[in-house]
């Protein structure tokens, strides 16, 4: 019975954390209270402060550094269950998996897309550009990867865009595996970005959706070329 109890008052600590750190008292990067002050905030025992701050810890949304204290890394629990899954993925099957992702965000960009998101894709686009002709593949990556994410934003599905979201690092890892810089050949060989761009500023769906293709089927052709 007194295990039971226990239990219980984890669980309320776990839901009463889980709650400050999605409503946005404790947004990422914030460094959450002692375990002190949250026992007396809270009205338990410390283990069961102790208890549930190292479940939130097992789930992805806290990091406890050493001598520092315990901050807040994450606010879904699916975006880092996913991440996770991601972290072990090959670029290969990150590729395959954003045929579907691209598309239905390239077609959705293309009817919900606003002004200043246009601006802020044709940005990207401009800097990506800089990169390539300086030969800058971190900064290639970035705003290759950043001009990705604004099209999942552009298309106002929020879910799809909380997903995409969910690939950063392996988008990072992926489009610098298939990079044109990595691989030293022709940057304007087959790239499509810039159509993706037209066919969105046209609003074009069905264009749209053949140059996400097409951005996807240039790096999976890069890839191919690796030793």
């Amino acid at each position: 019975m007194q295990q039971i109890q226990r239990r219980s008052l984890v669980d309320t600590v776990v839901d009463q954390l889980r709650a400050s750190i999605a409503d946005g008292t404790w947004p990422i990067g914030a460094r959450i209270p002692s375990e002190a002050e949250l026992t007396a905030a809270l009205g338990v025992s410390r283990p069961s402060v102790r208890e549930g701050v190292r479940s939130l810890v097992q789930l992805g949304l806290l990091e406890t550094r050493q001598g520092d204290g315990t901050y807040v890394v994450a606010d879904d629990e699916a975006q880092v269950a996913l991440r996770r899954a991601l972290h072990t993925a090959d670029s290969r099957e990150v590729i395959r998996v954003r045929r579907a992702l691209d598309a239905l965000a390239a077609r959705e960009a293309a009817v919900a897309r606003t002004p200043e998101q246009l601006d802020a894709l044709a940005a990207h686009l401009a800097a990506r550009r800089a990169a390539i002709d300086r030969s800058d593949t971190a900064a290639f990556t970035e705003h290759d990867v950043a001009y990705h994410l604004a099209i999942a934003e552009a298309s106002g599905n929020q879910l799809l865009s909380s997903i995409y979201a969910s690939f950063d690092a392996s988008l990072r890892e992926s489009v610098a595996d298939a990079s044109c810089l990595s691989h030293g050949s022709d940057p304007d060989r087959a790239d499509m970005h810039d159509a993706l761009f037209r066919a969105i500023d046209a609003q074009d769906p069905d264009a749209a959706q053949t140059a996400a293709l097409g951005v996807l089927d240039q790096q999976e052709r890069l890839l191919d070329e690796l030793p």
